[in-house]
């Protein structure tokens, strides 16, 4: 994973622990813990996205790159 990711995943993670600790402060209910859970559901999902794009853009980079390394031997012959 690159810094960004990395840094949007403890972003997430901090936003869900604040929002947990704000539910815990009058005493947990279940619906407390439901709401906690789909938060770090929807995180998780969100770092996958990230994961995700990151790889289609690296792949998209490099097939690029492939393309005008071919261009350029295409033109010196």
């Amino acid at each position: 994973m690159s810094d960004m990711s990395d840094l949007k995943e403890t972003a997430r993670d901090a936003k869900t622990d604040i929002k947990d600790a704000w539910r815990k402060a009058d005493g947990e209910s279940l619906g407390d813990k439901v709401a906690t859970a789909t938060d770090r559901a929807k995180d998780k999902v969100a770092d996958a996205g990230d994961e995700l794009h990151e790889e289609a853009d690296r792949a998209s980079r490099d097939a690029s790159y492939e393309q005008g390394r071919a261009d350029e031997m295409s033109r010196s012959r």
